[in-house]
């Protein structure tokens, strides 16, 4: 039986390395279609919304951009409403990077192959986000990184991640089984839900790190959306 009060350490096979560029590739195309079909991409374009306010200039960074398909969505969503905007990517992982740069749809994308804890901004961008990207961590690693995106952004934060519930586990688990043609989806799609955070635990993580204004709101389908205000 899985307990679904503790979080998985059992690390997904994306973590690790010497994953070749086909595979990976297959993995971010498919989750593009699960963040467009079942909510995710517009929880990041809601996050993205209240942290840019009003404003027509804005600049944008995501840490742990995967294959760029999140930067994509917002770039569309600034042309459609005449925002200025610049954005970068960063990743650790050269072939999703490779992906992405391949995919942008933005012009004079910036991507950044780097642990995302090395890279030091000339310029801070307004704001960093996040998705799908927090539940790789532990909860210790998640106060440094909640530390440095507070530090490293102007406006303010958001992180898109799931909520750990058997709802979300065992939907994903069966529907990967059935539709997926990628080992990495029918793997870690069920395993990062597993890996995935309750609210109580991400309200421990702020008060860790000395941060109190956030808000955290449960989306369908089982995420939250997590928002940090600098200013």
């Amino acid at each position: 039986m899985i307990d679904y009060k503790k979080r998985s350490i059992q690390k997904e096979i994306l973590d690790h390395e010497n994953i070749s560029f086909a595979d990976i590739a297959l993995n971010l195309k498919e989750l593009n279609w699960i963040n467009s079909h079942l909510g995710g991409h517009s929880i990041s374009i809601h996050g993205f919304k209240e942290l840019l306010k009003h404003r027509k200039s804005i600049s944008v960074c995501e840490i742990g951009c995967g294959g760029g398909d999140n930067l994509n969505v917002l770039y569309n969503y600034c042309n459609k409403n005449n925002i200025d905007a610049t954005f970068t990517g960063i990743d650790i992982n050269k072939e999703c990077i490779a992906f992405a740069n391949e995919k942008s749809l933005i012009r004079n994308p910036e991507f950044i192959i780097s642990d995302y804890k090395k890279v030091i901004f000339k310029i801070k961008p307004d704001i960093i986000f996040s998705s799908l990207f927090c539940h790789h961590f532990t909860e210790k690693e998640l106060v440094e990184m909640m530390s440095w995106m507070k530090e490293n952004s102007k406006t303010g934060f958001f992180i898109n991640d799931l909520h750990r519930h058997p709802i979300p586990y065992h939907f994903i688990k069966t529907a990967s089984a059935l539709f997926s043609k990628s080992y990495l989806v029918k793997n870690d799609a069920p395993l990062s839900v597993l890996r995935g955070f309750k609210k109580k635990e991400w309200e421990r993580i702020f008060n860790q790190v000395g941060i109190e204004n956030f808000s955290i709101r449960w989306k369908w389908a089982f995420r939250y959306l997590i928002l940090v205000f600098n200013s």
